[in-house]
């Protein structure tokens, strides 16, 4: 580990930078990419004949390690700042062993683009070197979004770049898991080498660090079912750990470490891999209750898997009516790397139907649709998907079941607590690279589901005109009007109103992230029923149970320092509704206040105290601890 010296922890978080102007990339531009888009086969695994795509990259261990450096270090050049681009990259690595330590292999993983192992556990794929996420001069990593890394495992070996591969450095934001992951050595959530080294990160699930972690300037950070190893660093405001081994002992909110021994339900995500006779297959885990640890530390991980042949592989060629032709026929839908135009919805109509999305496939609304819709079915899998607005509004991006159950509660259509529907690393977007509009980006109304690593992010910079009050406009992230779902790792920010609405009955979210909206003109524009603002996270009056634990909403209106909200947090007076671990920061001196935590209660998150947590431990009944 390279010793650090790192800024104070828990400053305040400035605005992100505005991006003036897209780049435009295509494989074709690459190069030295464009002529071997498939890599050539480690015996005895042959060839692939499935088309995945020119955007897919596949390595094998025999090909020359200098070749594969060269293929990665030209995407990330691509991608390095390629914040509000179109171009999409997977990054698939076969089972074997890559780089050494004399002769490292250096994976610098830029925007929108995902590495994954293509062994059946992450022992199958080792890097001899490292795979990293950093942040920028300027702005540390406030926005590195949109990556991700999976199923492989990492042994650190110093590159001429010492300071980020010194540790697995993963140094990210939101949208940028961390699954499946082995690292043998020590792990950085922290940009330390970037001045400033701000970060607002961050979720890693199904792991292991064995060396340990550094949270270091993390402001917020999820860590599930995984094995910290040697441990973690430390805490700035709302630290969450769920079913994991070696976390930090619960004890918000100094340090602020929301600790729960089990994940009370969990699906781990669908992935791609080769079998024994090199052809590909999806696994698809099963869920599981009360979990502790990685799904894969005493062998495979539960599930099933499904053949290639079961699935449509789509490309952004390929349009609505095929891929719908394609699900009618019981085929399950693996999304291949670009930007797919969506002027109607894809409608998934078939219990157990795998949806999966490789290098953060994205789906945009054209004319106002809803580019994703989930019928009345159990067991439904959507992972590894952004979807982005168009500039005409759309009702919603993604529904999950129609809601009729509600009223009929047909047991088919209910949901299934054995059998559950799951998103996971799914993003929802309202501007950014282009104007955006819709009224809610994800409506859940089934029953039982899981949601696992959401981002919902009304944009708060951008290309030139695609942001503004009434410019990118969106009521609420995320509607559950489904019973017995459970969020765990849920990121909602910037919203117009009230940024989550929980309807349902018997509800769970395992950490919450927020930032109000920024841009509020005025206060008038930014209230409701005389109460000035929206809440971050509403619980309906009607609900009677509802349980969540570690929720951060945090507050920066630059464009108007004066706004007031009257509380992040607003959930019924009722016994089974229970909010442990609450925390609200203003992020600077002179950029609006958030007068309560919860429901009137806890202190004033405002200038005068910026970047210090206002928090409460405990809420329910109108009792406070």
């Amino acid at each position: 580990m390279i010793p650090l010296s790192p800024a104070p922890l828990g400053r305040a978080r400035t605005r992100r930078r505005v991006i003036g102007a897209t780049v435009a990339v295509s494989a074709a531009a690459l190069g030295v990419l464009a002529t071997t888009q498939t890599a050539v086969a480690a015996p005895p695994v042959p060839a692939p004949t499935t088309d995945l795509g020119p955007n897919v990259l596949v390595f094998s261990p025999d090909m020359l390690q200098a070749d594969i450096q060269a293929k990665v270090d030209a995407v990330y050049e691509q991608q390095v700042d390629n914040e509000m681009g179109t171009a999409r990259y997977a990054l698939l690595f076969k089972p074997g062993t890559y780089g050494s330590a004399t002769n490292p292999l250096d994976i610098r993983v830029g925007y929108y683009t995902e590495v994954d192992g293509l062994g059946q556990d992450p022992s199958g794929v080792t890097i001899n070197g490292g795979v990293t996420a950093t942040g920028r001069n300027g702005s540390g990593s406030l926005d590195t979004f949109w990556r991700s890394v999976s199923n492989l495992t990492v042994h650190v070996v110093p590159t001429a770049d010492a300071c980020h591969t010194g540790n697995e450095m993963w140094a990210v934001s939101q949208a940028a898991p961390m699954r499946r992951v082995d690292v043998r050595d020590y792990t950085s959530f922290m940009p330390y080498c970037e001045d400033p080294n701000y970060a607002s990160g961050g979720f890693v699930a199904d792991s292991k660090l064995e060396g340990g972690a550094l949270n270091g300037s993390q402001q917020q950070f999820y860590v599930r079912n995984t094995d910290l190893g040697a441990g973690w660093s430390n805490g700035v405001w709302n630290q969450v750990f769920s079913g994991d081994l070696n976390a930090p002992a619960q004890s918000f909110p100094v340090p602020p470490y929301t600790t729960l021994t089990t994940t009370p339900v969990s699906r781990e995500k669908p992935y791609l891999y080769v079998d024994d006779h090199g052809a590909y297959r999806v696994f698809v885990p099963s869920a599981a209750t009360n979990s502790v640890g990685p799904s894969w530390a005493d062998g495979h991980t539960p599930g099933r898997s499904l053949p290639l042949s079961d699935f449509f592989v789509a490309h952004p060629t390929d349009s609505v009516t095929t891929i719908n032709a394609a699900l009618a026929k019981g085929k399950n839908l693996l999304v291949t790397p670009g930007v797919y135009d969506v002027a109607k919805s894809i409608s998934v109509k078939r219990a157990d139907t795998v949806v999966l999305g490789l290098g953060l496939a994205t789906l945009t609304a054209q004319n106002g649709a809803v580019p994703m819709v989930v019928g009345d079915v159990r067991g439904v899998d959507i992972a590894g998907l952004t979807f982005d607005a168009g500039t005409v509004n759309s009702p919603t991006l993604l529904k999950i079941g129609s809601g009729h159950h509600k009223v009929d509660r047909n047991p088919a259509t209910v949901g299934s607590a054995t059998d559950p529907t799951a998103l996971q690393d799914v993003f929802f977007r309202i501007g950014g690279p282009h104007v955006g509009k819709a009224t809610t980006s994800l409506e859940v109304n089934s029953s039982h589901t899981i949601l696992d690593d959401i981002w919902a992010w009304r944009a708060d910079h951008g290309v030139a005109g695609s942001v503004g009050w009434t410019v990118n406009t969106a009521d609420t992230g995320v509607v559950v009007n489904g019973d017995d779902v459970t969020a765990t790792g849920l990121f909602v920010e910037h919203y117009q109103k009230y940024n989550v609405i929980w309807n349902g009955e018997r509800g769970r979210t395992v950490f919450f992230q927020n930032e109000l909206p920024y841009d509020a003109p005025d206060q008038a524009s930014w209230r409701h029923q005389k109460v000035n603002g929206w809440a971050a996270y509403k619980v309906s009056d009607k609900v009677k149970t509802h349980e969540a634990w570690g929720l951060g909403s945090y507050i920066f209106t630059n464009v108007n320092p004066t706004l007031h909200a009257t509380q992040s947090f607003e959930v019924p007076d009722r016994p089974g509704v229970v909010m442990h671990d609450m925390t609200t920061v203003a992020l600077n001196t002179n950029a609006g206040t958030i007068d309560h935590v919860v429901n009137g209660q806890g202190s004033a998150a405002t200038g005068s105290v910026s970047g210090q947590p206002q928090t409460v431990t405990r809420y329910s009944n109108k009792t406070v601890q």
